[in-house]
């Protein structure tokens, strides 16, 4: 017979989770937060109804293994590619120096030398999912500070894996470290060429066998038995689920079936991942938190601050502005839900005590909440490293000439070198018409004077960079930067050295193209809209409007979504 005290617990959960997370929606915040207050509004350490932790705790357990599932099928090897050298030396080296970061603040906590390493990685890590929703909500997220962020966010995901196997072996057994890992290692390296040999055939044979017979739910529960098989696999020879749940999701990864599983395997995560939070909620005692308010107060700073400094330094030691530095490390200045799991498998294991979850878990949520403000503070934060009296320097503009510019007549100055600026300026060169490209990412800078296009590194919104790039004498300026508060500065910038200079602007989302109007800007295009444009006239062809009707049909389009004209 059904057991109701699970279905009440699962019910109470279900309904807390989407109150809180509708709550924390409604007032701009990560649905994260909502999860974690619901936890607690449940929990045992709260006045009213009391949903059993243990119940919770076996649904929070399938949620880990489903949100490490998808992080392993997400990262398949042509994307890990994609970081590039921000994320294989720049994660490394932040997640290291937060360890340091951890051992020092290990004596204000009272803590040894190992359980501040252990406190060192939990802060390190940082919420992808936050990150990603403020910079995607910002229309930053294919910028070069978004892109830098990325790369680290991605090194970080990564990192946990390693960690969930080494840090809870190495405390747990202090007096034969060196076996212990060795043991550890050698079992996850088993499992993984084994899991390799398995799933390199089989698994692929097996799921494209079912998906071929169009059946849907065997389809799913194949990818919810693999999920589940190698993560029990794992914990059997004395690993986590979490690493076992991320072998499987590499082996679908590199899948031809990989777009499906993912189809499949998220709406559980979401379902699942949502309880996990909610069983992390329910562990945090307010009252005992309260006592802790000095501790929680050291450790949001850390993370606020320490992670700022850090990233910030990281960034630039790799080659980047000092801007793009200060921007990347207010991105990642929080810690994210994968610090809940690595503090949950150290608790477990007796290697940090149940303070170091609980402190985890309160930094979390006040880091979280902050987030969506930090990256207001860059233009403050900004002015002030610049005057800083050694540093200072490394937060200035940089502009870097070009001396095949200064001959430069009737030309095309195209500002930022992504995927539409590279468009145009291979267009251009095609057509032999004379270009000039401002950038700000040292790398594509680079790869440009490699292929003999003139260049000027820096900021294209500062006149001292305009300057350099004979606007006087152009024909035409495109400011093809994704931030459109970037390409505001520029367009006002080139109309003030240059104010018969035609301007084309790209504006990231409809509601800016009256915004780069007023800033100045002759055209803008709207590249979405564009695309929007393009399948309305491959579908009137197909159905015989042709010629001037057609013309007329998509002129009659652009005028009302650009001027706000009535295209009836």
């Amino acid at each position: 017979m059904t057991d109701p005290g699970l279905l009440l617990d699962l019910g109470a959960a279900v309904l807390a989770a989407f109150v809180g997370g509708v709550l924390a929606q409604r007032l701009g915040l990560p649905v994260v937060v909502g999860y974690l207050l619901a936890g607690v509004a449940i929990g045992p350490f709260t006045p009213g109804f009391h949903a059993n932790p243990r119940s919770i705790d076996v649904l929070a357990e399938i949620g880990v293994t489903f949100l490490m599932f998808a992080v392993g099928a997400e990262f398949s090897q042509s994307e890990l590619r994609r970081v590039g050298r921000v994320g294989v030396l720049g994660g490394p080296l932040q997640i290291a120096a937060t360890m340091g970061l951890g051992v020092a603040l290990a004596p204000l906590l009272g803590a040894t030398l190992f359980q501040g390493v252990f406190l060192g990685a939990l802060l390190a890590l940082s919420s992808t999912v936050v990150a990603l929703k403020v910079l995607t909500g910002r229309g930053e997220m294919e910028s070069l500070h978004g892109r830098v962020a990325l790369g680290i966010l991605v090194a970080q995901d990564l990192a946990v894996i390693p960690m969930v196997i080494v840090l809870p072996s190495a405390g747990g057994h202090a007096g034969d470290l060196v076996p212990t890992l060795l043991r550890a290692g050698g079992e996850a390296v088993a499992l993984v060429l084994g899991a390799y040999l398995v799933g390199a055939r089989a698994v692929p044979w097996v799921l494209g066998h079912v998906a071929g017979r169009g059946s849907r739910e065997l389809f799913l529960l194949g990818i919810v038995g693999l999920a589940l098989g190698t993560a029990l696999a794992a914990q059997a020879i004395g690993l986590s689920l979490a690493f076992g749940a991320f072998l499987a999701g590499l082996v679908v990864a590199e899948s031809e079936l990989r777009p499906q599983a993912i189809a499949e395997a998220v709406p559980l995560r979401d379902l699942f991942s949502s309880l996990f939070f909610v069983s992390v909620g329910m562990l945090i005692d307010p009252v005992a938190l309260a006592g802790q308010a000095g501790a929680v107060a050291l450790l949001t700073a850390a993370a606020l601050v320490g992670k700022l400094v850090i990233v910030t330094a990281v960034v630039l030691l790799l080659g980047f502005p000092g801007r793009v530095a200060v921007l990347a490390g207010l991105s990642l200045a929080q810690v994210g839900e994968f610090s809940f799991v690595l503090a949950q498998v150290g608790v477990a294991s007796g290697a940090v005590p149940r303070l170091f979850f609980d402190l985890t878990l309160a930094t979390s949520l006040t880091t979280i909440v902050l987030a969506p403000f930090a990256l207001r503070t860059a233009p403050l934060l900004l002015r002030a490293a610049r005057r800083l009296p050694l540093a200072g320097r490394f937060f200035l503009d940089p502009v870097q000439a070009d001396p095949d510019a200064a001959g430069l007549r009737r030309h095309t100055i195209v500002c930022g070198c992504g995927r539409v600026g590279a468009e145009l300026v291979e267009a251009l060169r095609r057509r032999s018409i004379p270009c000039l490209v401002i950038e700000y990412n040292p790398e594509v800078v680079r790869r440009l004077r490699r292929r003999g296009v003139p260049v000027v590194y820096g900021d294209a919104g500062s006149p001292e960079v305009l300057a350099h790039a004979a606007i006087p004498t152009a024909r035409l300026l495109a400011a093809l930067v994704p931030d459109v508060a970037d390409a505001e500065r520029i367009v006002r910038s080139a109309r003030a050295v240059s104010p018969r200079l035609h301007v084309a602007a790209r504006a990231q989302r409809g509601e800016d193209v009256e915004r780069l109007r007023r800033a100045g800007a002759d055209a803008v295009v709207q590249p979405e809209f564009e695309a929007g444009v393009e399948m309305i006239r491959h579908a009137f062809q197909r159905y015989g409007v042709t010629g001037m009707e057609l013309g007329i049909l998509i002129s009659g389009r652009r005028r009302a979504f650009y001027e706000g004209a009535d295209d009836s």
